[in-house]
């Protein structure tokens, strides 16, 4: 919600490398107006676990650079705006956040899948990103410094997702050197 266009670190359109990054700044989690000091439904904090005004890089994905910088240019965004508005240009409202990801589970999941809590929040994408990543085999601090948690938050979190990688594992052990074989005569 926070992320301003001139935070968008996109490579030119023709670049080789399509790989983005989005410097965080800040946090605008929804918390009603009950909740924060100034009457607004948002609030503006700093980054969890980390010093004032210090930032996160997170990596974008070249599928991801792709449709932002399409996002950018149609909608014509500048540094300075909100990557993602409301309809007068402020903060997009949480309830049409959560209208449009209620649609896109129901268009996509079958009847059942939408009757689970399989990704009912949005915040649960950042779940299914962490856990792929390091599927993906990404180093686990990497993640958790991009994802903004300590590697034993992270690890006592994720590590019963973690799944897939034992066939790639059992072969970086053997290619690390093998036992001597008893029937060659060295032991």
């Amino acid at each position: 919600m926070a992320i301003d266009v001139g935070d968008v670190r996109l490579p030119a359109a023709d670049a080789d490398d399509q790989w983005g990054e989005l410097l965080l700044h800040t946090a605008h989690p929804e918390v009603g107006k009950q909740w924060t000091d100034t009457g607004e439904v948002r609030e503006q904090r700093g980054l969890k676990g980390r010093a004032a005004g210090d930032t996160r890089t997170v990596p974008c994905r070249p599928a991801l650079t792709r449709i932002l910088r399409a996002h950018i240019e149609e909608e014509g965004l500048k540094p300075g705006d909100l990557l993602m508005q409301g309809e007068k240009g402020g903060d997009l409202a949480g309830s049409v956040i959560r209208r449009a990801w209620r649609r896109a589970r129901k268009e996509v999941l079958t009847p059942y899948e939408f009757g689970t809590p399989l990704g009912r929040r949005v915040y649960d994408l950042r779940h299914t990103c962490l856990t792929n990543w390091l599927n993906a085999g990404v180093p686990p601090a990497t993640v958790a410094e991009w994802a903004g948690n300590s590697v034993p938050v992270l690890l006592s979190t994720y590590a019963r997702c973690v799944d897939g990688q034992l066939h790639d594992l059992k072969r970086r052990i053997e290619q690390a050197g093998e036992l001597p074989d008893p029937a060659a005569g060295r032991v």
